[in-house]
């Protein structure tokens, strides 16, 4: 018989990488890349040409490999895409001096 063991909302930390949060905004940010892409009916070819990143590279993000891409880039992606982003600062909900990253759809 198979067990189970319930994980967590962010794969990462439950795969012990030590940048959980920071891998999950960038899998999250290349979602919402992905989609706009996909919305606007875009090859990858013409996107990367808007977001200014080789074809390879952008490909390569949407696959979930983005270790080399900043947060930076992908939300100047978006930008370059036509989304206006908004960064939100608040409380940490969590205990002291343990805030947590985190993207909201919108």
């Amino acid at each position: 018989m198979l067990e189970f063991e319930r994980g967590s909302t962010n794969v990462y930390a439950d795969l012990g990488d030590p940048d959980a949060d920071g891998m999950l905004v960038k899998a999250q940010l290349a979602t919402r890349i992905g989609d706009i892409i996909k919305r606007r009916r875009l090859t990858q070819t013409e996107a990367a040409a808007i977001i200014d990143m080789p074809q390879p590279k952008l490909s390569g993000m949407l696959r979930g490999q983005f270790r080399g891409i900043s947060e930076t880039k992908m939300l100047n992606c978006l930008m370059r895409l036509g989304r206006d982003v908004k960064i939100v600062v608040g409380p940490a909900r969590r205990r002291a001096g343990q805030g947590i990253s985190r993207w909201c759809r919108g």
